[in-house]
């Protein structure tokens, strides 16, 4: 049985695709972020090594003793661990980050990339395996965006675009043509409620991907807590880039949404 690498990340993403992994007959050998993986996920793949942030130098030589030479990496580390003490304190986290302009995700997940690339490894698309949970263009609920809504959708993928371009974030929020709120480091749930705060309700969510998505880390996900968050908030449109969003809970995300009368295209 062939083997493949998976370095896991928190929330959903790595469990679908350890599952989907296994279904193609691959044997799967998991590098676990302690404090972010789910112990889920021990159940699923063949063997898993638990490492903290400050073990970084440790993920190359455990998948090369394994025989591991295809790797994925599935699932976000959570951004606040970038100020922490354990990040701060680490002599070999501390010389990858120097070694980079900024503190992008797409500068930090490149140089990563970089150093396993080094190593001999080779990393893989992180939705290999994963075609299916990848919705195509058009409307993904019962009810498709009303004319208004569609003007903020365009509104809001146009300025979603600009930003991911910047690398500050992928999402944001709109109402009626304004600009209520931007991704930063707080991530895409965060920004649905802070917006929610904001716009009291009857607002649009857009997230999109960057302009070059690189495929191989930070692919765009929802899912059924994204939509929970959507209702809580008020919202009444999720708007994605078809093709290169993840949705995972598809089915259990749409019923949601359908009982709310929420609508969810992929554009």
């Amino acid at each position: 049985m062939n083997k493949i690498g998976l370095i896991a990340g928190n929330r959903k993403f790595p469990l679908i695709f350890a599952e989907s992994a296994k279904k193609n007959n691959f044997s799967v050998v998991a590098v676990a972020i302690k404090g972010e993986t789910s112990p889920q996920l021990k159940k699923i793949v063949d063997k898993i090594y638990w490492l903290g942030l400050g073990e970084f130098n440790r993920v190359a030589g455990i998948f090369k003793s394994e025989g591991v030479k295809k790797v994925i990496m599935a699932g976000q580390i959570s951004p606040r661990r970038l100020f922490s003490k354990e990040v701060r304190d680490n002599p070999e986290l501390q010389g990858l980050l120097s070694s980079i302009p900024d503190k992008k995700a797409g500068s930090i997940f490149t140089a990563i990339i970089k150093r396993l690339e080094g190593s001999g490894l080779e990393l893989l698309d992180s939705i290999t395996f994963l075609e299916e949970f990848i919705p195509k263009a058009g409307a993904l609920t019962k009810r498709e965006p009303a004319f208004d809504e569609w003007e903020d959708i365009y509104f809001g993928l146009n300025l979603a675009r600009q930003i991911a371009h910047l690398d500050i974030g992928q999402t944001v929020a709109v109402k009626n043509k304004a600009i209520v709120a931007v991704e930063g480091l707080e991530g895409t749930d965060n920004l649905i409620r802070r917006a929610g705060n904001i716009a009291r309700g009857r607002m649009i969510v857009v997230k999109v991907s960057r302009p070059s998505q690189d495929m191989r880390f930070d692919v765009p996900v929802i899912g059924l807590n994204t939509i929970k968050n959507i209702i809580r908030a008020g919202a009444t449109c999720l708007a994605i880039e078809a093709g290169k969003t993840l949705f995972i809970d598809k089915e259990r995300s749409l019923r949601l949404a359908d009982r709310s009368g929420v609508a969810i295209v992929a554009v």
